[in-house]
């Protein structure tokens, strides 16, 4: 039987990211996001509620999310559930549901990929779905640049994935250069 374990989330950091590095040198950057809902009950009134959920991001794409974010700044993220299991001082066993970060994306409060400036699109692992982005990054590489056909979209940039967890981790290591994210 198939299986899929993907999470996306869109909300705001409750916290500022905490940066650490394990004993082989790996980033370990988790943070706090807070996912808002809103609707309308049968009275029509206006309700919401919060989700409060757990992250954490490795390698050098923890890296980035605590250098560019804090506190109560908005980001898309893009990854998988992990259940982290403990036993507490008293013996006790514990568990909680934790995302583990695989692709994200810069948000700016005025829309999606709309960040504080430049081109527009601030995106860090994921692909880009801006075409002047992907036509900036052409035209720095040397390519010619060519505008599509009125009809046409340019085809999406591969996606990455995030940095290998620390030991004990299934995923494989694969860094993030710097010519990786566009600013």
């Amino acid at each position: 039987m198939p299986n899929l374990n993907k999470v996306f989330l869109m909300g705001n950091l409750t916290r500022d990211p905490e940066l650490r590095y394990s004993q082989n040198n790996m980033a370990i950057c988790k943070m706090g996001l807070a996912v808002n809902r809103r609707w309308r009950n049968q009275q029509g009134e206006q309700q919401e509620e919060v989700t409060f959920v757990d992250c954490t991001a490795f390698g050098r794409t923890g890296e980035v999310i605590n250098q560019y974010l804090k506190k109560g700044k908005p980001i898309f993220i893009e990854g998988r559930l992990h259940l982290d299991q403990w036993q507490d001082k008293d013996g006790n066993k514990r568990s909680k549901l934790d995302v583990t970060v695989e692709t994200f994306e810069f948000i700016d409060s005025r829309g999606v990929g709309d960040g504080g400036g430049g081109d527009g699109d601030h995106s860090g692992g994921g692909s880009s779905s801006s075409s002047s982005a992907a036509s900036s990054s052409a035209a720095s590489a040397g390519a010619p640049r060519s505008a599509p056909a009125p009809q046409q979209r340019p085809a999406p940039a591969p996606r990455q994935t995030a940095p290998a967890a620390p030991q004990g981790f299934e995923e494989p290591h694969q860094a993030i250069g710097d010519d990786d994210i566009p600013f």
